[in-house]
């Protein structure tokens, strides 16, 4: 978890914050002390904008800016998404009205 918050510039406290969790706590699950229970793992990953196999190492980590943008999209909650995919659509019908 260490090194992909480092690989998006987040601190432990940071991860801990937007994780909705005690730095401590947090620290604990860094360390190897403690394990999280599915779902504060489930947030982490979220957080990371990363898989739970990734994490795990049980696949690559995400490379591809599609592979990013998909894990920051499933990371938001309904209305963020809802928000995402109107921005997206009005930024694809911009770029074909200047193309033609």
């Amino acid at each position: 978890m260490r090194a992909r918050a480092e690989e998006l510039g987040l601190s432990d406290t940071e991860v801990a914050r937007r994780s909705g969790l005690d730095v401590g706590r947090y620290g604990n699950y860094v360390r190897g002390a403690r394990e999280p229970d599915f779902q504060t793992f489930l947030r982490i990953c979220r957080v990371l904008l990363t898989t739970p196999n990734a994490i795990l190492g049980v696949e690559e980590p995400l490379k591809t800016e599609q592979d990013e943008v998909l894990a920051a999209f499933a990371a938001l909650d309904a209305d963020g998404r809802t928000l995402a995919l109107k921005l997206i659509r009005a930024m694809v019908e911009h770029q074909v009205l200047r193309e033609s």
